[in-house]
């Protein structure tokens, strides 16, 4: 007998996590900031666990007070803040799906660990705060931008073989 696999999809990831800095620095230093320097703040300091050294990045805006340019500095330390919420949301469905996760398969889990993909998953420590919460080693895909394609167009390839399970 074959255990059902228990799924959970989440609109939170590289896009959430954009947003949720552009809301921090507008609020904690009252400037605005675009989508490009939000991305380059998660890609450069953003974290999702404690960096061992803080890093600081200074960033340009405008100032929501004067409507003048404004440079401001933000440090590793407030990217963990910024991003709380949306990485609160990814834990909260991890941890969702293996609490409905059948015993059968949640021993092979326990095992093997989780294995994340796309963009949103090279967030600096998330790989760790998630293994850190839930008990389970964590690992960062190979190419977890491309893998999940690269893994479809395989299945693609072997339909037939698909086609074949399905008959039984």
């Amino acid at each position: 007998m074959i255990s059902a696999a228990v799924d959970a999809s989440l609109k939170v990831a590289g896009d959430k996590f954009d947003e949720a800095i552009i809301k921090h620095v507008r609020k904690r230093h009252n400037i605005l900031i675009g989508e490009k320097t939000a991305e380059k703040l998660k890609i450069e300091i953003g974290c999702a666990y404690p960096r061992d050294e803080e890093l600081t990045l200074d960033v340009q805006g405008r100032n929501i007070i004067t409507g003048l340019p404004s440079t401001v500095t933000v440090s590793s330390t407030e990217m963990l803040e910024a991003l709380e919420e949306p990485i609160t949301q990814i834990f909260e469905a991890v941890h969702n799906v293996l609490e409905r996760t059948p015993p059968e398969l949640m021993a092979d889990i326990s095992q093997r660990g989780i294995v994340m993909t796309g963009g949103g998953a090279m967030l600096y420590g998330l790989d760790h705060m998630l293994s850190n919460r839930i008990g389970i080693d964590v690992y960062l895909a190979q190419d977890p931008v491309s893998c999940v394609v690269i893994g479809t167009g395989k299945a693609l390839d072997m339909m037939d073989k698909f086609a074949a399970l399905s008959d039984n």
